[in-house]
């Protein structure tokens, strides 16, 4: 087959959207090596490369859709499709194009979540009707719709009526780099590279109201007196990100609470950039905190637990799924809880161990060759 893809996260965004795009794309390449692989990208990209003898990127061409690429990909982009004999077309971030099912070619959409449904004062108006316009167009043309979790399946279902038979869960694997083991070596000069303290917790993720750092800020505040290990932040963030900061400056946190992304040489390098560097941190962490109060999957969780690393997250939403029976699990809202597994996981060295071991046999299900399978799969019902 000649697979498409709405390449653009894939070669653009350095979170979650974007993860799962290179992840996937290069897992297919790699254990379906038969199939030829299209990454339909709206401009060059100067951060993310994907390279492949099964893999072509596809970049517009002619004034028009140079100078329009966003009306490329959202609609044109279908000329090239049938142009280059694409037989299906997979739309990696909630949208497919405008028109494609009048082609003949085949489409599957993965939604990754319906938070913007669920929690539309955490957006711009506009972006919401952006957003409702075109996941719902996806959900109804799209020939099959990929939830990543069981949780945005249901939201799928309960929004949209979307039918469940059109519906697949495909989990997500994360960046198999995770699950290498980092030398010694590596870690002594990535430790050097960020400055980091000899030991940290470790938050990744955007820093926006419904991740939730603002209650590890306060975890961290409740063990003042008891623990003087600091909590490495990776993420950026606005509005909620100021309050935050706000609430480390009048508590006296700013010893304790590292946002890594504001330093500016670690802004200026490619390898933090592109999240080369990531394993070598994550793997030097104490645990990963991630008390989201909602998910679509919580990629973080993943990367964690492929690195050796104990992972306290919350126990709503899709993060169950994500963790299995490997994570600590609080309740999101209650501070108090976060410290608590916080403070279990630094003192309790033997079950830290086994949250690891376990760690390690839940990441395995969601494998990189596991989760492209279950795509083929969806691509060759089709």
């Amino acid at each position: 087959m000649n697979i498409g893809f709405d390449a653009k996260r894939a070669f653009h965004n350095g979170t979650g959207l974007g993860h799962y795009s290179r992840t996937l794309i290069r897992s297919l390449s790699e254990y379906h090596p038969q199939h030829q692989y299209y990454l339909f990208n709206p401009k060059p990209s100067a951060v993310f490369s994907l390279k492949g003898d099964n893999l072509h990127e596809v970049l517009p061409s002619g004034f028009l859709n140079k100078f329009f690429s966003s009306a490329w990909r959202s609609s044109w982009v279908t000329k090239d499709l049938q142009r280059l004999g694409i037989d299906l077309y997979h739309g990696l971030s909630h949208e497919i194009p405008v028109g494609i099912e009048k082609t003949g070619i085949k489409s599957v959409v993965t939604i990754h979540d319906l938070i913007h449904e669920r929690h539309p004062e955490q957006y711009n108006a506009i972006d919401v009707k952006i957003y409702n316009k075109k996941f719902r167009y996806a959900c109804a043309h799209a020939d099959k719709v990929i939830a990543i979790s069981e949780q945005t399946k249901r939201d799928i279902i309960d929004f949209y009526h979307t039918p469940e038979e059109k519906i697949e869960v495909c989990y997500q694997s994360c960046n198999p780099a995770f699950a290498i083991k980092v030398s010694e070596d590596e870690k002594n000069t990535v430790k050097k590279r960020y400055n980091l303290p000899d030991e940290y917790f470790l938050y990744v993720g955007s820093i926006i109201e419904r991740k939730n750092l603002l209650n590890v800020c306060k975890a961290m505040f409740l063990l003042r007196q008891e623990m003087n290990i600091p909590l490495v932040v990776i993420g950026d963030g606005s509005k909620y990100k100021q309050q935050v900061k706000d609430f480390v400056l009048q508590y006296g946190l700013q010893e304790r609470i590292i946002f890594l992304s504001d330093n500016e040489n670690a802004r200026s390098l490619a390898s933090f950039k592109s999240a080369a560097d990531f394993p070598a941190i994550y793997q030097q962490a104490v645990a990963m905190i991630y008390p989201s109060t909602f998910e679509g999957f919580g990629i973080p969780v993943l990367e964690a637990l492929n690195s050796g690393l104990p992972v306290i997250t919350s126990n709503i939403s899709c993060l169950p799924e994500a963790g299995g029976d490997a994570a600590y699990y609080v309740n999101p809202l209650v501070a108090e809880e976060i410290a608590a597994g916080m403070k279990e996981i630094y003192n309790n060295k033997v079950g830290a161990e086994l949250m690891r071991q376990k760690g390690y046999e839940h990441a395995a299900l969601f494998s990189p060759q596991r989760c492209a399978d279950k795509v083929m799969e969806v691509y060759q019902s089709l």
